[in-house]
């Protein structure tokens, strides 16, 4: 079953990226990890490295958390990330998607979307998440590829993904989403093409596919430092345009870089962030964007669940966003959608600046139905130069 927000627009319409702003959205992020990945410098706790859980605290300081918002808002959607939310109980994550519909309220058909791992998923745990009012799941697949699992740190096979994605469908998810990582210097050719096959014969409803970067400080970045192989660029452009020509011959429209949906799955959470829509952020290091300010909370977690238990909201820093900034910001995240942002205001101005011109001869940007459109696989350079725009441009 599709979502019903779709009004019955294609992922990449720019109507429904229109209406997308509208949308209201919490973000949930759950740091916790049954150990961190080689590649991994997202703000995670490594339950590896601890010998208490402390995810029962967590889970009541968010929803302490959520009381101390004075913001009011109907939510359209709700997002955990993390981390891996599936490490928290559902019925820890049912208390804070209650205290959610509690303190905002849902809207009807609200997606509430979690991130999971196979491992972490059964037939009883997909049915109970289903129970709690789960109706999208993102699952971190990552490869159909063994070898390359194991290189990539992950503890599931292509065989466990493979039946969690059926066992999801089953158990009642409204959409199910696989996340894929291309580029790992293990990864051959063949090996790709392999798992673009076997992810697409399982008719996903949404893919999401990220190249491997090396980051400062990751296991990864250790073992390239001491002499082993780093991704290559142009292999991971190929890779990418075999998944992005594949998927469209399968009916899945990539409407952002990185996200592909079949028609009425986008996500929703997704969509309305790249619009530069209004979103709340719960949990440690979770970053928000309301009433013209965004926001970010502290990273640690030891400091996380202190200042709530002071009843202090956890933030790390605040900023406050002139209507300039807002339009800067609108057009850097526009420039990531297949939709692109119109043509209009900031983003005409930049279009007839030197570099916006140099940009249109080179084909990183084009201009077509009223709508500037970056090139997926250059979207990173025009959104760099996009910021050159000042506001004396204006």
């Amino acid at each position: 079953m599709s979502d019903p927000g779709h009004l019955g627009l294609q992922p990449d319409d720019p109507a429904l990226v229109e209406h997308a702003r509208t949308w209201r959205s919490a973000y949930v992020h759950i740091p916790f990890c049954r150990r961190r990945c080689p590649y991994c410098d997202f703000a995670i706790v490594d339950e590896s490295q601890r010998e208490v859980s402390q995810t029962e605290r967590y889970v009541d300081a968010v929803v302490a958390e959520i009381g101390l918002v004075e913001q009011s808002m109907v939510l359209d959607a709700v997002n955990f990330g993390g981390g891996t939310p599936t490490r928290v109980s559902v019925a820890g994550l049912a208390r804070i998607v209650e205290s959610l519909s509690d303190r905002f309220g849902l809207a009807d058909e609200a997606e509430i979307s979690l991130e999971g791992n196979p491992e972490d998923l059964d037939e009883d745990v997909l049915a109970s998440l289903v129970g709690a009012g789960f109706n999208r799941l993102s699952l971190g697949v990552q490869s159909l590829d063994d070898d390359v699992l194991e290189r990539l740190g992950r503890v599931h096979t292509a065989s466990d993904a493979e039946a969690v994605v059926v066992a999801a469908r089953e158990a009642g998810f409204r959409s199910v989403s696989v996340d894929l990582i291309f580029g790992h210097p293990s990864e051959s050719d063949e090996s790709w093409r392999r798992t673009v096959e076997r992810t697409l014969a399982m008719e996903p409803d949404h893919v999401s596919t990220y190249a491997l970067t090396v980051e400062a400080g990751t296991a990864l970045a250790r073992e390239i430092a001491t002499g082993a192989p780093e991704p290559d660029d142009d292999v991971q452009a190929s890779r990418y345009e075999l998944f992005c020509d594949a998927a469209s011959d399968a009916g899945i429209v990539r409407y952002e870089v990185s996200n592909h949906a079949a028609h009425g799955h986008h996500c929703r959470y997704n969509l309305g962030t790249w619009a530069n829509a209004d979103y709340l952020g719960f949990g440690m290091a979770a970053h928000d964007h309301v009433d013209g300010e965004r926001s970010r909370n502290v990273q640690r977690l030891d400091h996380y669940l202190d200042l709530v238990a002071q009843g202090v909201r956890p933030r790390a820093a605040t900023e406050s966003l002139s209507s300039h900034d807002e339009e800067r910001d609108g057009l850097m995240l526009g420039l990531r959608l297949a939709a692109g942002v119109p043509l209009e205001g900031l983003a005409a101005v930049f279009a007839a600046s030197p570099i916006g011109v140099a940009l249109l001869d080179a084909g990183v940007l084009s201009v077509d139905g009223g709508q500037l459109r970056a090139d997926p696989m250059r979207s990173d350079l025009a959104i760099r130069e996009a910021l050159s725009v000042s506001d004396p441009d204006c």
